[in-house]
């Protein structure tokens, strides 16, 4: 992701959602995360409120960026145009109009306007440490120096409060889930599953591959301001830990 480029040229297509949402549908993932940004930047809630537009929620996924509730010059505030639900309804105009404005802006490379880097300690003593080296050819050590080597960022969260799906994994290390997942994977167990890397914030059942166990983090926190540690767009580093995980 190294030029700018206009986001026409990598959504593949914009769906209505609803009375006052759409679905923004990408051609190149990859630009997901580096679109949602630039929402926040321009419509979400820390714009200036003189925006002509606003939006409620913006939920990035894998290929898709969600944005819901939509507002147009305080529509929501007022009321006006409401349907029977209380949700603003978009007329066909202004659908048009967003698309169109959407379609126009240029998005400038992610890293480029990444935040603080997040380290993430982690002790290399997972159950399919030896199983991912058999998949990538290589010993457990080369594993562990891939992985720390790597530069990822969050792409977008889900599956728990606070999990972080990470990309920045090299071409070719993605891994298949297992193919009988576990009932019960502890918290801040550290794995990989497809192209992305993770950290179970709580103990759950999962499919991923464990390679290790995060230490010192608390990646949910209600108490916090913001509860999740990982946002999406923040930059992380897995660092090795070699003292205990627990």
């Amino acid at each position: 992701m190294a030029e700018a480029v206009r986001v026409g040229d990598v959504v593949s297509q914009v769906r209505r959602v609803g009375a006052d949402a759409l679905l923004v549908e990408f051609s190149d993932p990859a630009w997901v995360t580096a679109l949602d940004a630039e929402v926040r930047s321009r419509w979400g809630a820390a714009a200036e409120r003189a925006a002509a537009v606003h939006v409620g929620d913006i939920v990035p996924a894998a290929r898709t960026l969600l944005l819901d509730r939509i507002g147009l010059g305080g529509l929501h505030d007022s009321g006006a145009g409401a349907g029977l639900d209380g949700h603003v309804v978009l007329a066909p105009d202004d659908l048009l109009r967003l698309i169109r404005e959407l379609s126009s802006w240029v998005l400038s490379p992610l890293q480029d306007r990444a935040g603080a880097m997040v380290d993430v300690p982690v002790v290399f003593d997972g159950p399919d440490l030896d199983a991912v080296a058999r998949m990538w050819d290589m010993t457990a050590p080369e594993v562990v120096a891939t992985v720390v080597q790597c530069e990822f960022q969050v792409a977008f969260c889900g599956f728990s409060p606070g999990f972080a799906y990470l990309s920045g994994l090299p071409e070719g290390r993605a891994v298949p889930r297992r193919s009988s997942p576990r009932t019960r994977v502890p918290v801040n167990a550290f794995g990989l599953a497809g192209e992305y890397a993770g950290v179970y914030p709580r103990s759950s059942p999962g499919g991923w591959q464990l390679l290790g166990t995060a230490v010192g983090v608390q990646l949910w926190d209600e108490t916090r301001e913001t509860p999740a540690l990982l946002a999406p767009g923040t930059p992380v580093r897995v660092v090795e830990h070699d003292g205990a995980s627990t």
